[in-house]
C-alpha cells in the first residue's frame, strides 16, 4: 500500500474511510469512538476499506472529499488529488514576498479541482482569480467547487493550454501567478505506485524529464505579471532537474513548516531580466 494523497499512514486513512462511511465529522474525533455502529454501517466501512486495499484506489477518490488550505473540496478521478505544500503559502497570503493589500488579481495555471484558485480567492477577499486548465473534465470539477464555495463572481474558469487561452478573455496582468503543473518525467511515471494510476495522466506526466510544462511557464509567465508580481511554481522532486536546466535564474526555494518542498519563487523583474 502507498500513502501520499492526503495521509501518510494506514491508521489515518482508515479513519478517513470509517468516518466517511458513518457520516461523522472528523473534528468529532475521540468523542464518537464509543458510538454503536449498526450492521449496514459496518458493511459500508468494510466495503470502502476493501476497495482501498484490493483496487489500490486512493481514499480521497472513494470519499470524493478532501481538504486544502483548511477548505473542503469535491474530488474525483477527473482531477489530481490536492496535496500541495502551496496551501501553507496561500494561508499566509504569500507573505513576506508580497503585501497582501496590493493583490488584486491572481492566475492559477493548471487549476485541476480549483483548490489553489479557490484558496487564493478566500485568502485575498478583494482579488479576482483566473483559473486555467487544458482539461474540460478538470474544469467541470473545478466548477463544482467554485459553486460549493460561492465564488462564481470572483473565480473565473478558463479552458487554456497554459497561457494560450488568456488572449480570449478580458483581464491583463496579475499580481501573483501560481501553479502546480505536471512535473513527472517518463522514467518516474513508469515506477509510480498503483495508486497514482487512478489520477489523470495529463496532470502528472510532463515529457521525458518532467520539464515540459515548467519550460512553458518560465518562458511566458513574465508577460502576464505586473511590476513586483510573483511567480510561484511547485515542481516537487523535479527540483534538481529545474536547477540544472535553468542555472541563470535566481530561484528562491521555499521551506514549509508542515513539510513538502520543490516550490520556487521568482519576481516579474527577475523573469524579465532573464528573458533579456
Amino acid at each position: 500500500m502507498f500513502y501520499g494523497h492526503g495521509t501518510d499512514n494506514a491508521l489515518d486513512e482508515s479513519a478517513a474511510l470509517v468516518f466517511h462511511a458513518l457520516d461523522l465529522p472528523h473534528e468529532a474525533g475521540p468523542t464518537v469512538y464509543g458510538k454503536r455502529v449498526d450492521a449496514s454501517a459496518q458493511q459500508r466501512a468494510e466495503a470502502l476499506i476493501t476497495r482501498r486495499i484490493n483496487e489500490r484506489i486512493p481514499a480521497v477518490y472513494l470519499t470524493n472529499e478532501t481538504w486544502f488550505a483548511g477548505l473542503p473540496f469535491h474530488v474525483d478521478p477527473r482531477v489530481l488529488i490536492p496535496r500541495s505544500a502551496l496551501a501553507e503559502l496561500i494561508e499566509h497570503q504569500f507573505t513576506p514576498w508580497i503585501a497582501p493589500a496590493r493583490v488584486k488579481r491572481v492566475l492559477d495555471v493548471g487549476t485541476g479541482s480549483g483548490c489553489i484558485a479557490i484558496a487564493c480567492a478566500v485568502a485575498f477577499p478583494r482579488a479576482r482569480v483566473d483559473a486555467v486548465d487544458i482539461s474540460k473534465d478538470a474544469l467541470e470539477v473545478a466548477r463544482v467547487n467554485v459553486r460549493k464555495h460561492r465564488l462564481g463572481r470572483r473565480v473565473r474558469l478558463v479552458e487554456s493550454d497554459h497561457f494560450s487561452g488568456l488572449s480570449n478573455i478580458s483581464g491583463g496582468t496579475y499580481d501573483i501567478i501560481v501553479s502546480n503543473p505536471p512535473y513527472v518525467g517518463a522514467r518516474e511515471m513508469r515506477s509510480l505506485p498503483p495508486e497514482y494510476r487512478h489520477e489523470p495522466r495529463i496532470a502528472l506526466a510532463s515529457g521525458d524529464t518532467g520539464l515540459d510544462s515548467v519550460r512553458v511557464i518560465l518562458r511566458e509567465a513574465g508577460r502576464y505579471l505586473r511590476p513586483g508580481g510573483l511567480l510561484v511554481v511547485e515542481v516537487g522532486n523535479t527540483e534538481t532537474a529545474v536547477r540544472r536546466a535553468f542555472r541563470g535564474l535566481p530561484f528562491v526555494w521555499l521551506d514549509f513548516e508542515r513539510g513538502g518542498g520543490g516550490v520556487f519563487l521568482l519576481t516579474a523583474e527577475q523573469l524579465h531580466a532573464h528573458a533579456e
